[in-house]
């Protein structure tokens, strides 16, 4: 009998009946069990996922300015936001109209021709026809804060000061332009608000849509065999470009690592006019490789709901754990 029923007899004026020794010995038994099966589970190692190469890293990118050229590096931390290598991170700076609204090569296909470089912890932006732009990598905080519109969506950007507004202004030619920052304590877009296919919780600074783009070789090599002009990789900004797989394998990929980076799949990349603009002139065509990619690249029916008309050419990652990576890093499937 337990507690609750000897106290009951006791309030009867009935004297409580002794406990059998059994009892007690059964019940520590039990207990005893329960404890050794709770630390056993506890002590259990998680069930590790089986790793398949699938590739090795050629290249990495980071496109310090949104639209502007790429900076290939040999190594790179990967943070939740994307790739950084010292003061360069990925798409941190953002070419603005000065009612807050981005700035692209789509609108301004000369921004391609901007390129930046990190020296003596200062920023350096060249173009064609114009002086360089020497800029501070941190800005004072004095400088003014922007609420700036990327795709509908708000975000803030520190003003990176009347020099670098000038300089973009002079060689643009077309209007009034700023150039704005993002800093790590703002808060990014978040990845639901971005796109409703997109499952993991993120947030990015300027990137169209996620952290990390993937693209492998074989992919461009196939569509350049389709092409009369052929195209180069920086012509679709991946952060990083994947050697020997089969075109398009990248497509099936869910799980990766990469270094000691874990990344899982966010969505295929649907391509726009952006394609268009030759990195090496700054024009515009409009039409190509976007049109070639149209005839063999598009969706699946059952997918058109998310990517519409637009065809698919690489993958959006988010990122599930940050650390480093290289040129020379193996890509691991992760497999359950």
């Amino acid at each position: 009998m337990g507690a609750a029923g000897s106290s009951a007899l006791g309030r009867l004026g009935l004297p409580a009946q002794p406990r059998p020794a059994w009892l007690g010995v059964a019940a520590l038994g039990l207990a005893a069990v329960a404890l050794g099966t709770v630390i056993w589970r506890q002590g259990r190692p998680r069930r590790r996922r089986r790793l398949q190469q699938v590739g090795t890293v050629s290249e990495l990118w980071i496109y310090p300015v949104k639209s502007c050229k790429g900076v290939p590096v040999s190594e790179a931390r990967c943070t939740a936001m994307g790739l950084c290598s010292g003061h360069l991170r990925d798409r941190f700076w953002l070419v603005i109209k000065e009612d807050g609204h981005m700035v692209t090569a789509r609108q301004e296909p000369r921004l391609v021709l901007v390129s930046i470089t990190c020296e003596n912890d200062c920023l350096v932006f060249r173009a064609p026809g114009v002086d360089p732009l020497v800029l501070q990598s941190k800005l004072p905080s004095s400088n003014a804060l922007h609420d700036c519109r990327i795709f509908g969506l708000d975000i803030k950007g520190r003003d990176c000061g009347d020099v670098a507004a000038q300089w973009f202004t002079n060689f643009l030619k077309t209007d009034a332009f700023r150039l704005v920052q993002f800093e790590k304590n703002m808060k990014g877009r978040e990845s639901r608000d971005i796109h409703p296919a997109v499952v993991q919780n993120y947030q990015v600074a300027y990137p169209d849509c996620s952290p990390i783009m993937i693209l492998s070789e074989a992919s461009l090599a196939d569509l350049n065999t389709r092409l009369e002009k052929k195209v180069k990789v920086d012509q679709f900004r991946p952060n990083v470009v994947v050697t020997g797989c089969d075109a398009f394998e990248e497509d099936t990929w869910d799980e990766l690592l990469i270094g000691n980076v874990e990344m899982k799949k966010a969505l295929s990349c649907p391509r726009c006019i952006m394609t268009t603009v030759d990195p090496d002139t700054g024009v515009i065509d409009r039409k190509e490789p976007l049109e070639t990619l149209k005839s063999y690249r598009l969706c699946d029916p059952s997918e058109k709901q998310i990517y519409k008309s637009s065809p698919l050419f690489g993958v959006y990652y988010a990122v599930e754990k940050i650390g480093s990576l290289k040129v020379g890093d193996p890509v691991y499937l992760m497999v359950q």
